[in-house]
């Protein structure tokens, strides 16, 4: 009995001892946790601006929330040297922070845990013809598509073509800007499936405005039609679009065309009746074209007087009539 109560003695004290000794999973779990909860973000590489979080076992002076600095760097209190940290995965960073503090004889065998908190370093803006401009954070698997459901989708007066900016870098010289223009009706209606680009980070989308065509003077509806289709517009087409010419329309329509930089507007005259009747071709609009339709004022004069004629022939025939009976 006397044997079997010291063997208890014997395996309770082993057990707390090896409980003294080894880390708190609590404290490892709680520094790492408060960063891990607080972003919930995919793993992705560390970047310029990017809020990392660094927790390390036993040593709350080194815990800690950086930012990396503009050279792609962090700096920990106690570290001479400037861990480089972008363009490496957290579980990089984990080895680079360990072997600092081992070579600076700082800790003899630590345990860092590395965590993003937050992405600033690879930005997506998306602006133009969206319902709600945004700039948000590349994380996971982007696409163009993506981006666009981002910022609400696109207006009603979008153009043909979406833009995508990226900065390239060259060597020995300032970056470059690459632009690819995407088609719209290609990306949504999936007819092309290399123009749904997977983004990483940087870009710029841009969705112009539909170019406009300004129809006024004498149609049954003047106002602003948007090109949205991406094909041009036409004398006909503006025609249809505003109802159609009014009562006295010339027969002499005019274009205003504005030159580079929209100072200047070239005139252009259109045989308007020709191109109705078709003994001439229909003429194209471009974006930004003013058509105008003067009044023919002899023909509302001649068309006056004729209404006018007309009117007294009919009250002078009925006062005939009424006469007669």
């Amino acid at each position: 009995m006397r044997l079997l109560v010291t063997y208890l003695l014997t395996l309770i004290t082993a057990c707390t001892i090896y409980g003294q000794q080894q880390p708190s999973s609590t404290h490892v779990g709680n520094s790492s946790t408060s960063f891990n909860e607080g972003s919930n973000l995919p793993v992705e590489q560390i970047g310029t601006d990017d809020l990392i979080g660094i927790a390390v076992y036993d040593s709350p002076e080194l815990t800690r929330a950086v930012r990396v600095d503009s050279g792609g760097g962090i700096r920990l209190p106690m570290v001479q040297q400037h861990i480089q940290a972008a363009g490496l995965y957290p579980a990089d960073l984990e080895k680079a922070i360990k072997s600092a503090l081992t070579s600076e004889q700082i800790l003899v065998d630590p345990i860092v845990t590395v965590s993003v908190v937050e992405y600033r370093s690879r930005p997506i803006s998306v602006v133009g013809a969206v319902r709600n401009p945004v700039t948000f954070q590349a994380t996971g698997t982007i696409t163009l598509l993506d981006a666009i459901s981002q910022a609400g989708g696109l207006t009603e007066h979008a153009g043909a073509e979406i833009l995508v900016s990226r900065r390239q870098p060259a060597a020995g010289g300032a970056p470059t800007t690459e632009v690819q223009r995407i088609p719209v009706q290609g990306l949504f209606d999936a007819a092309d499936a290399s123009s749904n680009l997977r983004l990483q980070g940087g870009e710029e989308i841009r969705v112009p405005e539909a170019g406009r065509v300004y129809v006024v003077g004498n149609v049954k509806k003047p106002g602003i039609f948007f090109i949205s289709d991406g094909s041009e517009s036409s004398v006909l087409k503006a025609l249809a679009l505003s109802g159609g010419l009014d009562r006295y329309s010339s027969h002499t329509a005019y274009i205003y065309r504005p030159e580079t930089g929209g100072t200047v507007k070239t005139e252009i005259p259109i045989e308007l009746k020709k191109i109705m009747d078709r003994k001439s071709p229909d003429v194209s609009l471009t974006a930004n074209d003013i058509f105008y339709i003067p009044e023919a004022s002899g023909r509302r004069a001649a068309m006056t007087a004729i209404d006018r004629t007309i009117l007294v022939g009919v009250s002078l025939a009925s006062t005939l009539v009424f006469l007669s009976q």
